[in-house]
């Protein structure tokens, strides 16, 4: 819920969770009219702290399109560090598509 209005302006969860191992996935949208205010910055760090704190995890992981340099910028402000790019790793409106890997661990 946006704090101003109390509209759901986007989701994030852990989208993949490997109890045995530790490590979660972690996968966000958010509306466009909410870019660049900091709002998704703010989320993904509440949800990485949960992690860590309460789910015992040692990594969190997330991936972003190449040409999505917003996500990619969300990442980086929340501590994650750039680990490389999967090529052709997605099928998406008749065209396979990059994404780019970060993560953090604890």
């Amino acid at each position: 819920m946006y704090k101003e209005t109390d509209k759901v302006i986007g989701t994030i969860d852990f989208v993949s969770w490997q109890e045995h191992h530790k490590v979660a996935e972690v996968g966000y949208a958010l509306s466009k009219a909410y870019w660049s205010k900091g709002i998704m910055s703010e989320a993904l760090e509440a949800v990485m702290k949960f992690g860590f704190e309460h789910l015992d995890l040692v990594r969190i992981q997330a991936f972003c399109m190449v040409e999505n340099k917003g996500s990619a910028r969300v990442m980086e402000k929340a501590g994650m560090l750039y680990e490389g790019t999967r090529r052709k790793i997605l099928y998406i409106k008749g065209e396979h598509r990059d994404l780019m890997g970060y993560a953090i661990t604890k």
